[in-house]
């Protein structure tokens, strides 16, 4: 009988190189899920021995110890010791360490080598410990841990072959069942680290010059900022402008098969439900992907090179004014594109509490679906002129609705943090990673995963949505003459709606217009477009058009407060799913829902008043 794949573990520090070794060792052989109760991610993927014989391989969140201060640690630490459920304990471990830093990667390298299981150091990085002038004694170190010491450098697949010999001569010894060291016993390992760390490094020069003054001015207390800001305006500027051709791209793709259904299928029902159902839901999916992915490729480069857990050390001084930490600025900056990445990319925030509230003002942050209402509102009642040099007053009411997102989220955060989520703010202690160049493959895996949890956990969800809307538009069918929108359940619904929205400034239309963005902000626009019969094969011809109905129908202030409400309303179900899943049930995505909509009522109802009162 054959035996189950065996299964590797890899453990080690943050940024020791795990990710880029688990990369090399499995290849696109990966699979990604979330581990059974908890919101940790669970990375698995098949790697083979030089007998042939394949293994499971299991890249486990970094971890500084096996006394958790966080999910990911809590992970670490029970799958290794066989308590995770959905997942059994490991055959082997292999302790990735960062030779570069082996002071403080040994100290949890000699926790995970004192269970008892079978282990395998991979010392990885040795290329870049060379270039810092490192000479290291890979054997020195072997005997002082009594483990196998592999020299690796994942990123040129080095060390591979002879990493996967050792890990399978370990897994034949078999392993009893492993003990956790006590705090007297961490401590001694501490001490133990510094003095072998010493006796594996040879020599050392004096070339980290370079290092060093880059951080003296990317980390300056006022170049720093500045330096992080401009970078932040090329990654929108570009996430916006490359995407453009690209989503278009898919749009024509979607109209082409929209077109050929239409000409194929005859007239009825059938046909509307793949055309205006089918299809229309998952073109409105995949036209976010390309700045998903823009955004994230620029993500990924700060990662690799280290650059983002520097503009993390310099926002967390902002972050914590308002009683978060620097770790809340990449999940924040994550949601421009999209909420449900920023929201899942909270995962990385040790603090429960924080990590709570960054998920709650996730969606104030103004993701790219805002953007279609924004322009048709702008284009057709704010005028095309200039208000200062290379400054346009449409541009400037842009920016300002961008600004009011972030302004709202830090009043949000500050009022969360001393209420419902009130707490000790929490230290924020990050290893600063040292710069280098980003490797093109570990990049397109990264891409490509994120695109698939994007596609899979987002697109599913605004594709029923979208279903569900096009039922409520189109039945009851409308007798002869009467038109199908009021004849319709959502229609109806809208009526009803309108009542409440009427103080506010909202008509019968802005009111319709709400029901279906909820499966995504832009939707919107096609809603107001099919409401007022406009209706164009050429999409510029049709916003145009739209823009000069609404000049027509809204007034100023209505406009505005149209504005206000998309600003802070929560106008994407598929947000809510994914915060309901990131917090194990509803009661967070409830206060969420309460929270923003009361938020945009009281903001858009502010804006018309103000404005009605102004004579706008």
């Amino acid at each position: 009988m054959s035996r189950a794949p065996r299964t590797i573990a890899l453990v080690g520090n943050p940024n020791a190189g795990k990710s880029a070794l688990f990369n090399a060792l499995t290849g696109a052989r990966q699979k990604i899920a979330n581990y059974p109760g908890v919101t940790v991610e669970r990375k698995a993927g098949r790697m083979s021995f030089a007998s042939g014989e394949p293994a499971e391989l299991i890249d486990l969140p970094g971890s500084y110890s096996f006394e958790p201060s966080s999910p990911d640690e809590e992970v670490t630490r029970d799958v290794v010791m066989g308590r995770q459920e959905g997942q059994r304990r490991p055959d082997a471990l292999i302790v990735v360490v960062d030779a570069n830093n082996l002071e403080q990667h040994l100290v949890f390298a000699q926790e995970v080598i004192a269970l008892g299981m079978p282990t395998v150091v991979a010392l990885n990085m040795l290329d870049l410990a060379a270039r810092d002038g490192l000479v290291l004694d890979p054997k020195a170190l072997e005997e002082s841990l009594g483990v196998p010491v592999v020299e690796t450098v994942a990123v040129r697949r080095k060390g591979l072959t002879e990493l996967a010999a050792e890990v399978a001569k370990v897994t034949e010894q078999g392993a009893h069942e492993p003990t956790l060291p006590t705090h007297v016993d961490m401590v001694e390992r501490r001490v133990s680290a510094r003095a072998m760390a010493k006796g594996a490094i040879i020599s050392e020069t004096k070339q980290r010059r370079l290092h060093r003054g880059l951080d003296k001015v990317l980390l300056h207390p006022w170049i720093g900022p500045v330096i992080l800001f401009a970078l932040l305006f090329v990654v929108f500027q570009a996430v916006f402008a490359w995407a453009t051709p690209f989503a278009d791209a898919l749009e024509g793709g979607v109209g082409l098969l929209s077109e050929a259904v239409v000409a194929n299928f005859p007239a009825g029902l059938l046909r509307d439900a793949v055309t205006e159902g089918l299809l229309a839901g998952v073109g409105s999916v995949v036209v976010f992907l390309p700045q998903i992915v823009i955004l994230f490729f620029f993500i990924l480069v700060m990662e690799a090179t280290g650059y983002m857990a520097r503009a993390a050390y310099l926002m967390d001084r902002m972050m914590a004014s308002v009683g978060l930490s620097g770790r809340s600025f990449i999940p924040l900056l994550s949601s421009f594109a999209c909420a449900i990445p920023g929201i899942m990319a909270t995962r990385s925030i040790t603090d429960p509490k924080d990590r709570l509230t960054t998920i709650l003002i996730a969606p104030l942050m103004t993701c790219s679906a805002r953007l279609p209402v924004y322009a048709v509102i702008i284009a057709a009642f704010i005028p095309a002129r200039s208000v200062g040099p290379g400054i346009g007053l449409q541009g400037l009411v842009l920016f300002a609705l961008y600004v009011a997102g972030i302004v709202g989220a830090m009043l949000v955060a500050f009022v969360l943090r001393r209420s419902v989520t009130q707490g000790a703010a929490s230290g924020f202690i990050m290893e600063l990673p040292r710069y280098q160049l980003p490797r093109l493959r570990d990049i397109a895996i990264g891409l490509w995963q994120r695109a698939y949890i994007f596609l899979r956990r987002a697109g599913t969800i605004i594709f029923t949505v979208t279903i569900v809307l096009w039922l409520l538009l189109s039945f009851p069918q409308a007798a002869p003459g009467e038109d199908q929108v009021d004849a319709s359940i959502a229609g109806k619904l809208a009526n009803g709606l309108a009542v409440v929205v009427e103080p506010i400034g909202f008509n019968r239309d802005m009111a319709l217009s709400l029901i279906p963005a909820m499966a995504a902000r832009e939707v919107a626009v096609s809603s107001l477009a099919t409401t007022y019969a406009v209706a164009s094969d050429d999409e510029d011809e049709t916003a145009q058009a739209l823009g000069t109905r609404l000049a027509a129908d809204w007034t100023l202030p209505m406009a505005l407060s149209f504005l206000a409400w998309f600003v802070f309303a929560p106008q994407c179900l598929s947000t809510i799913a994914v915060a309901k899943r990131e917090t194990n049930g509803w009661k967070w995505p409830i206060v969420m829902l309460a929270y923003l909509f009361g938020l945009a009522y009281l903001a858009a109802g502010a804006t018309f008043w103000i404005a009605t009162a102004a004579g706008l």
